[in-house]
C-alpha cells in the first residue's frame, strides 16, 4: 500500500462543486461504501508507482532501491525499442489526430500490417490502439443473429464484452473442457456459422488451451475458430509463433487477434490477422476501427523492428524457456503450488487462495527487492487468490535465484510452506 508521502506526492486536490445535489452526494455516499466494501474484503488494488521506464530493475515509489520486477507482460525484455520509436518519430510525427479512413493511414502501418500477416502466416492484418478495442470489434462483424459463439469459460474481459456487443446467439463452455465444448456445438447444430472462441493461453492461470482437439472438433461440427494471443505471440512456441506453434496445430486457426503491448515492444496497441475478406470487412465495419485515432508511429516502429528481430532470430524464445523451467522447478520443490498446465509458459502464478494472504505476500517481497503483485476477485475467482509470476528473457539466473530465494524465506514467514 502506497504511504501517505507517496500518496501525496502523486495526488492532485480533488475539486468539488460548490454546491452538490443531492443526487450527487447520495451517489458519493454508495460509492464510498462500495470502497469499502472492496478493502474491507482485502481486494481493493493498489497501483504502484513506477520512476522510470520498464524494465526488469525498476525503481518504485515505495522503495528506496531499485527491485528486481517479475509482473509485467515484458516476455522478451524488448519493452519499447527507444531508438526505433525515436525515428518513427523523427520520420512521421507523434500522432495522426485522425482515425484510419480519413487521413490517419500511413505507410509504416501498412508496412507493419503485412509483416503482422507475414509473421502469423496469413493473408492480412489489421491494426487496433489495442487488443482490448480488437476483441470489441471482431465479433459484432464475424456474426449475425443466425449464428452462434461458443466461448471458453475463463476467457478474458475484452473477449466477453466483445462477445456482449455481437447478435449471435451465446453458448459457454467449461474451462478446456472439450466434452462440454462438442455439447455445445451439438446444441447450436441449426445456427448458419458458428465460431469456437478461445485464449490461446489464459493470463490468470497460464493454462494453455488444447488448440489440436478442438481443430478437431471444429473439423467435425463445421465451426470456425478464434484464438486470442496476446499471452503468447513472440515467445511462445519454438520460434515465438504462439499457441498454434506450440500446439503442433500451425496454420490451422481462421482469426487470431493479438498485442503489441506485450512481448512485441510493450507499449500499447493490438491487431487482428486472418483472411484478407474478413480484414477488409472490419475495415468496412469495425467500430473501434472505423472511430479511434491511428496508432502512434512511435509505437508502430518499436512494434516493427521486434517483428523484424523475431523473423531474423527467434534465440530469446529457447532462453526464457529454459529460465521458466528452472523458476517451476525450484519453486515446485519448495512446496509451492505453481499454476498452468504447460511447464514452457511464463506465466507462473503461485496460488495462494486467500486475497489478504496474496496482498500481504507481494508487500513483503517487495521488501526483499521483488516486484509482485497479489490477484484476487474479481480478476480471479473468490478464493483462488495468487500472486503471478512472469518470466522474461532479460532475467538473469541470478535473478532467478534471488527471486526464489524470497518466496521461500516470506512463504515460510507467512506460513504458506
Amino acid at each position: 500500500m502506497l504511504s501517505k508521502r507517496v500518496v501525496r506526492a502523486y495526488s492532485t486536490s480533488v475539486v468539488r462543486p460548490a454546491k452538490a445535489s443531492g443526487a450527487l452526494d447520495a451517489f458519493r455516499t454508495q460509492l464510498n461504501e462500495e470502497l469499502e466494501a472492496i478493502r474491507a474484503a482485502g481486494t481493493y488494488k493498489n497501483e504502484r508507482v513506477i520512476q522510470g521506464r520498464q524494465g526488469v530493475l525498476i525503481r518504485v515509489a515505495e522503495s528506496s532501491k531499485p527491485v528486481l520486477n517479475f509482473c509485467a507482460n515484458n516476455y522478451l525484455g524488448l519493452s519499447s525499442h527507444p531508438e526505433a520509436s525515436k525515428a518513427a518519430l523523427e520520420s512521421h510525427g507523434a500522432g495522426l489526430s485522425s482515425v484510419r479512413f480519413i487521413c490517419g493511414t500511413q505507410d509504416i502501418h501498412k508496412k507493419l500490417e503485412a509483416q503482422i500477416a507475414k509473421f502469423h502466416g496469413r493473408e492480412d492484418a489489421i491494426l487496433y490502439a489495442a487488443c482490448f478495442d480488437a476483441n470489441a470489434g471482431v465479433f459484432e462483424v464475424m456474426t449475425d443473429d443466425r449464428d452462434a459463439i461458443i466461448s471458453d469459460e475463463l476467457n478474458h474481459a475484452s473477449i466477453i464484452d466483445g462477445i456482449r456487443l455481437a447478435k449471435a446467439k451465446k453458448f459457454r463452455y467449461k474451462h478446456i473442457d472439450l466434452n462440454d465444448l462438442e455439447a455445445k456445438l451439438k446444441e447450436s447444430k441449426d445456427c448458419r456459422r458458428r465460431v469456437i472462441v478461445t485464449d490461446g493461453v489464459f493470463s490468470m492461470d497460464g493454462d494453455v488451451a488444447p488448440l489440436k482437439e478442438i481443430g478437431q472438433l471444429a473439423d467435425k461440427y463445421n465451426a470456425l475458430i478464434f484464438v486470442d494471443e496476446c499471452h503468447a505471440t513472440g515467445f511462445f512456441g519454438k520460434t515465438g509463433r504462439g499457441t498454434e506453434e506450440a500446439t503442433g496445430v500451425s496454420g490451422r486457426i481462421d482469426v487470431i487477434n493479438s498485442t503489441l503491448g506485450k512481448a512485441l515492444g510493450g507499449a500499447m496497441g493490438g491487431y487482428t490477422t486472418g483472411p484478407k475478406p474478413f480484414i477488409d470487412l472490419l475495415r468496412q465495419r469495425s467500430r473501434p476501427y472505423l472511430f479511434s485515432n491511428s496508432l502512434a508511429p512511435s509505437i508502430v516502429g518499436s512494434s516493427t523492428k521486434v517483428f523484424e528481430m523475431l523473423m531474423n532470430d527467434s534465440s530469446l524464445v529457447g532462453s526464457l524457456q529454459a529460465k521458466v523451467k528452472k523458476f517451476r522447478t525450484k519453486m515446485a520443490a519448495l512446496g509451492f503450488t505453481v499454476l498452468g498446465n504447460d511447464p514452457t509458459h511464463p506465466i507462473c502464478p503461485v496460488l495462494l487462495h486467500d486475497a489478504k494472504l496474496a496482498a500481504t505476500m507481494a508487500d513483503e517481497m517487495l521488501k526483499l527487492g521483488i516486484y509482485v503483485i497479489g490477484f484476487s476477485f474479481p480478476v480471479v475467482p473468490k478464493g483462488k487468490a495468487r500472486i503471478r509470476v512472469q518470466i522474461s528473457a532479460a532475467h538473469t539466473e541470478e535473478h532467478i535465484d534471488t527471486a526464489v530465494s524470497a518466496f521461500e524465506k516470506i512463504g515460510k514467514k507467512l506460513g504458506v510452506i
